[in-house]
């Protein structure tokens, strides 16, 4: 298996975040070819110290690396990435990584 996570930045406007990216961008992503499970943190992102500069993080899984290669080559994939532009101003990182269980 293979995770891409996206740790998005604390926005401005967290409501409009929100709204946005609940209402508009999991719809779009939700399509990604490839896309096996899709989690997303809920409630505030903190550190073993206390906050973090995280507003939300999003776990997506796919079955390997050159899945999610294969899929944000897709259309799809071109159309959920073009979309950050529209409500992540604050900026996110996107890690991506091969996953086992231990």
């Amino acid at each position: 298996m293979a995770t891409l996570m996206v740790l998005y930045n604390k926005p401005s406007d967290p409501a409009a975040f929100d709204a946005h990216y609940f209402n508009k961008h999991v719809p779009l992503a939700k399509k990604i070819p490839g896309l096996r499970k899709y989690e997303v943190s809920q409630g505030p992102v903190a550190t073993p110290e206390g906050p973090s500069p995280f507003h939300l993080v999003a776990l997506l899984t796919f079955d390997s690396m050159a899945a999610i290669g294969a899929a944000f080559a897709s259309a799809e994939g071109q159309a959920t990435a073009g979309d950050l532009k529209n409500f992540a101003q604050a900026g996110a990182q996107l890690l991506m990584c091969e996953t086992r269980t231990v």
